[in-house]
């Protein structure tokens, strides 16, 4: 999995209006193709009156599927457009939909290339861009005794927690970066003097900065 990625943290919508055509940039985060195609129908049959529906969406950890739709208007106008400003924002796992209703004043091809470019920019800044880390689950058994100093050195270097579990033992869910796991149960060790049971989890992504 990779280390850290950016994406929008959720659906959203904005519009704008460029020489009286309405266009309304959407975006959804995605995990796959289908999703992608479900988003782009459900826009579709929502604008189902609209003079076009261009989209794009880039997914996968290394940008494997990248796909682009015109929907009508002239070849690279729209689609190619919405797609470069994904790739030149560094987002991964989104769809955008650029809506327009035509407004009666002819663009050109520059003027559309602009117009689907603040389109997804637009509908990006609806979805709040956001950074996802990876994080590793390590869960940290120990008696008692040891959880004020070990609880009090998490604090101080500001380690993620997760659940802290009670019962004969306390159980503490640590959740630090991917790239630091082994340093991390190395530090553990030898804080516990040995004295804890130290077990790996799943990998997690948490949102930069919360």
């Amino acid at each position: 999995m990779i280390e850290r990625y950016r994406t929008v943290r959720k659906s959203g919508e904005k519009e704008i209006v460029i020489k009286k055509s309405r266009f309304i940039g959407h975006i959804m985060p995605v995990e796959n193709e289908e999703d992608a195609n479900a988003f782009i129908e459900d826009i579709r049959k929502k604008h189902w009156n609209a003079t076009h529906n261009c989209f794009a969406y880039m997914i996968g950890e290394r940008d494997d599927i990248q796909k682009q739709s015109d929907d009508g208007e002239p070849s690279g106008t729209a689609g190619k457009p919405i797609l470069e400003v994904i790739r030149n924002q560094g987002l991964k796992n989104v769809a955008i939909v650029v809506t327009r209703y035509f407004g009666g004043i002819m663009l050109g091809a520059g003027g559309l290339i602009r117009a689907y470019t603040d389109g997804a920019v637009a509908a990006i800044e609806a979805g709040e861009a956001i950074t996802r880390i990876l994080h590793r689950q390590i869960f940290v058994e120990l008696e008692y005794t040891w959880l004020g100093k070990v609880e009090n050195e998490l604090r101080s270097r500001e380690v993620r927690m997760g659940e802290t579990r009670f019962t004969d033992k306390v159980t503490l869910e640590c959740l630090p970066l991917e790239t630091e796991t082994q340093e991390f149960m190395s530090w553990m060790v030898d804080l516990t003097q040995g004295q804890s049971l130290i077990t790996e989890g799943e990998q997690l992504y948490f949102i930069e900065g919360e």
